[in-house]
C-alpha cells in the first residue's frame, strides 16, 4: 500500500484543485505527503487507511478515500475519545459517477468501525456532501476554526 503514496499525493493534487477552483501548484509539500503517506501506511496496525481503485488497466489510481483515527478526551458521546477523519476522498475527473469515490468511503467507514470508533468526521465540498450524507453524515453545529502558525 505505500507504494500508493505518490498516486495518493496526484490524487491530492487533483482534489485540492478541484476545491480551489484552480491548478494548485506543484511543490515540496507534495513530497512531505508523500513521506508521510509511505510512513503511515507502513504500519499495516496503524491508525491511518487508505482505499484505492486502480485504474483500469492496472497502472495508477482512479479513487481513493483516506482516513486517520485520532484519540482525544472523551465525552457523553464518544466515551472513548476514538474520533475518525475522512479526507482526500477523490476520483479522477474520467472515471467520476460510477460510484468508485462511494467504494473507498464504504470500505473505510468499515474500518473505522472494526476500531472501535464512535465519532468520524470530514470537511465535505458542495461537490461531496450529497455522498456523505448518504452515509448519514450531518452538517455539525460547530464551525471549524483553524489557525496558521505560519510553521512549514
Amino acid at each position: 500500500m505505500a507504494a500508493d503514496a505518490a498516486e495518493i499525493v496526484r490524487l491530492r493534487t487533483v482534489m485540492l484543485s478541484a476545491m480551489a477552483g484552480e491548478r494548485v501548484p506543484d511543490g515540496e509539500w507534495q513530497e512531505q505527503v508523500g513521506t508521510d503517506v509511505r510512513r503511515l501506511l507502513a504500519d499495516p496496525d496503524g491508525d491511518f487507511a487508505a482505499y484505492v481503485v486502480p485504474g483500469p488497466d492496472g497502472v495508477g489510481l482512479v479513487a481513493c478515500a483516506v482516513g486517520a483515527i485520532d484519540v482525544r478526551l472523551g465525552g457523553p458521546l464518544n466515551p472513548s475519545g476514538r474520533t475518525g477523519y475522512v479526507f482526500n476522498v477523490v476520483t479522477d475527473p474520467d472515471h467520476r459517477r460510477r460510484g468508485l469515490a462511494r467504494a473507498c468511503l464504504r470500505a473505510l467507514l468499515a474500518w473505522f468501525v472494526e476500531r472501535g470508533v464512535a465519532s468520524i468526521k470530514l470537511q465535505a465540498s458542495e461537490d461531496g456532501a450529497p455522498l456523505y450524507q448518504e452515509f448519514g453524515f450531518e452538517v455539525s453545529g460547530h464551525p471549524t476554526m483553524r489557525l496558521h502558525t505560519g510553521r512549514r
